[in-house]
């Protein structure tokens, strides 16, 4: 980092010479620590260097695509699967478009009779699918229903760099990017845990957690993969699914009341971090035509809302069940799934009221999200007053412990 910063320094004055502008540096010195910060933070990023594996992740870039793009900038080589026959190597592609077809894989308009192809580079060479940049090796599978599946290999600790921009603002403080980086490392260990017989172990949406590839990494985001590396939570010597949400807006959900998950650090608790929150409080509303329509899609059968009435209060204030009263009866749907049903944006969690006026359903709530784990607006204001990663995680997950992968995680 010294070194960089000296560069950039150098290259800021020479060019501030050069123009012969030397009062910019006096009338707005900000503006040269701004630019300095925004230099060194963007080749940062993009010069981070490729470690040892330490775990590796599956993560699926891109599913059900009819086709893609694949660029590469460096020499490769491209084997078929499953038995990594080598196809084809050399240095540079340059906007080759992927498709299926019936019997296996076309490149560049050249047909193959394979499943897949793995695409592996030079350590320092990016592999590009429809303009985002990946690190690591990519799968392109031809599926069963003539559709692409792209299947990114790759190392924890450089997929969690490509998550955390997603998750958390790169801007927000330090301790916050660090509790966010193990959760996540965390959670994305569990899952592939889970996953070991399946295709892949996350996929890079919100079902999973949003991974965007080297294009996600920002400079402050890595610097925080960096400063935990191989840090994650355990209870009782085991992973802790580290669950985490937005905004609790005022007490965090108790993970057995969604996934029959029963786990002391999970059970809920409440929150008093996240009352500044934009999302603490918010409001929506719907036509009861629209919001019929959503639940009919989802496998629901409503014809002709009257009203909707919900249950009692879970312990963190979520409502348990949403009943609606239509012309067939009363149609009762837990919450969680109402809430997936009509739009987790439009919902933002199950903490709600709901009013009929007119042919509109007005909705008002607290919260976005499940609930369940780290609050992370709460975690923001939490560093805000000075409280380290480390305590952000404690009372999120309360008697879980920070440990090392490599003592958790062991080899079959």
């Amino acid at each position: 980092m010294c070194d960089l910063k000296r560069y950039n320094l150098r290259h800021i004055f020479s060019y501030n010479q050069t123009i012969k502008m030397p009062r910019i540096s006096k009338i707005y010195p900000s503006l040269i620590i701004l630019i300095l910060l925004l230099t060194a933070s963007s080749h940062a990023a993009s010069s981070r260097p490729t470690r040892p594996i330490s775990y590796p992740v599956r993560v699926a870039v891109l599913m059900n695509a009819p086709d893609l793009t694949l660029k590469i900038k460096g020499g490769y080589q491209i084997f078929a699967l499953p038995l990594l026959e080598p196809l084809k190597e050399g240095v540079n592609v340059n906007s080759v478009v992927m498709k299926p077809s019936n019997s296996g894989i076309i490149m560049d308009s050249k047909p193959f009779n394979i499943y897949g192809v793995k695409i592996r580079t030079d350590e320092a060479t990016d592999i590009v699918i429809n303009k985002r940049k990946f690190r690591g090796e990519m799968d392109v599978i031809r599926t069963e229903d003539i559709k692409l599946l792209a299947i990114n290999h790759l190392d924890i600790e450089d997929y969690i760099g490509g998550v955390l921009y997603h998750e958390v603002s790169h801007w927000w403080p330090i301790e916050v990017l660090k509790a966010q980086a193990i959760a996540s490392r965390t959670f994305a260990i569990y899952k592939s845990l889970e996953a070991r017989d399946q295709e892949y172990d996350l996929r890079s949406d919100v079902y999973s957690q949003v991974y965007g590839g080297k294009t996600s990494e920002k400079f402050r985001t890595n610097r925080a993969v960096e400063d935990t590396a191989g840090r994650i939570l355990a209870y009782k010597d085991q992973i802790l699914p580290a669950y985490f949400h937005a905004t609790c807006g005022g007490h965090t959900e108790d993970a057995f009341l969604l996934w029959k998950t029963d786990l002391a650090p999970l059970k809920g608790r409440p929150c008093n971090y996240c009352d500044k929150s934009p999302h603490h409080i918010w409001e929506s509303d719907m036509t009861l035509a629209s919001l019929e329509n959503k639940l009919n899609d989802s496998g629901y059968k409503i014809r002709g809302i009257k009203a909707i009435k919900t249950s009692s209060n879970d312990p963190s204030g979520r409502i348990k069940e949403v009943h609606i009263i239509d012309q067939l009866g009363i149609e009762k749907i837990p919450s969680n799934k109402f809430r997936l049903a009509v739009s987790p944006n439009l919902i933002k969690s199950t903490r709600f009221t709901v009013k009929i006026r007119g042919d509109k359903a007005f909705f008002k709530g607290r919260g976005w999200g499940h609930g369940v784990g780290m609050c992370q607006w709460g975690a923001y204001f939490m560093a805000k007053r000075g409280l380290k990663a480390e305590d952000i995680l404690r009372f999120y997950y309360p008697g879980s412990r920070i440990v090392d992968l490599k003592d958790v995680v062991k080899g079959d």
